[in-house]
């Protein structure tokens, strides 16, 4: 998958559209080639619609299902739908301002994704952080940007968590290091209430969060932070996302997603069971109140 992609709209339609044409065209025995001369296109062209990293002109799905011998009136009416809901703006289209290109892909996948597992080493995960300790962290990565700036991210931030009320919210597995508990962003004040949010939401039946104590030493992903989110959608592999200070990497071949997904398992296995979660927030709690940190 590559780092960016053209244009606006849901990136998991893009993908569920570019996934069954590439399919088709595969049954019908066509190269991307042909297809594309059939379409006025290069190969490049249906290399990137299957890929789903353009967006979709109606008439050349009609085409191509002509080609591929789709003839299921059902089945073009269900692709064309697909088409026009992947061109469609998403929803952070309104913050589009303070958004880098990279990361607006993330957001749509993280809508559309039924489990996001992820492993933290310096911050509180995005869809966890209360709006202080966000903003805290915002000014950490922007040091130019001005308070309006900072409400439109922190507003995106906040818009962001909305997706955990949704009654088909995606399951969260999170492991977080211990030193990101430790680390005052924005003060104690605001790593106090962070804490406490935490603890909260332990209570989510949605939420899985673990935490790896410094007493562990060395474990499975030493080498960083990264995410993987899966979707309800079976053509649509797994994906893993690594963000970087001004870029980021999404991988969905198998081998790769495999040996991200290894290495998070072991840090299921490494980190304090869910259940301990709770004592070990309180505990960091009792020591800040204590003036220990």
């Amino acid at each position: 998958m590559a780092e960016e992609y053209d244009g606006g709209g849901s990136t998991v339609r893009r993908l569920q559209v570019g996934a069954h044409l590439r399919a088709l065209r595969r049954a019908s025995g066509l190269s991307r080639e042909q297809a594309g001369y059939v379409i006025r296109a290069s190969e490049s062209k249906i290399s990137r619609m299957e890929l789903g990293r353009v967006g979709f002109k109606e008439r050349d799905i009609v085409d191509l299902l002509k080609l591929y011998g789709v003839d299921d009136l059902t089945e073009h009416t269900r692709l064309l739908a697909l088409a026009r809901e992947a061109n469609a703006p998403s929803w952070w289209q309104a913050y589009a301002d303070v958004l880098n290109t990279w990361f607006q892909n993330y957001l749509d996948l993280e809508q559309a994704a039924e489990l996001i597992r992820t492993y933290e080493v310096q911050f509180v995960p995005g869809l966890l952080q209360t709006d202080a300790y966000a903003r805290a962290v915002i000014r950490l990565g922007h040091v130019n940007a001005g308070p309006d700036e900072i409400d439109r991210r922190a507003g995106l931030r906040m818009e962001r968590k909305q997706v955990l009320a949704r009654p088909d919210a995606p399951r969260v597995w999170a492991v977080i290091d211990e030193a990101v508990l430790r680390r005052p962003i924005g003060g104690k004040a605001v790593l106090r209430e962070q804490i406490l949010a935490l603890i909260a939401v332990c209570e989510s039946p949605t939420v899985r969060l673990q935490v790896i104590p410094f007493g562990s030493g060395g474990h499975a992903a030493a080498g960083g932070a990264f995410s993987i989110l899966r979707f309800p959608h079976e053509e649509l592999p797994d994906v893993v996302y690594i963000e970087h200070l001004t870029s980021a990497l999404y991988l969905d071949k198998r081998d790769e997603v495999d040996n991200y997904a290894a290495a998070i398992g072991r840090l299921f296995i490494e980190a304090e069971p869910p259940s301990e979660t709770p004592k070990i927030l309180t505990d960091i709690l009792n020591e800040l109140d204590a003036g220990k940190l």
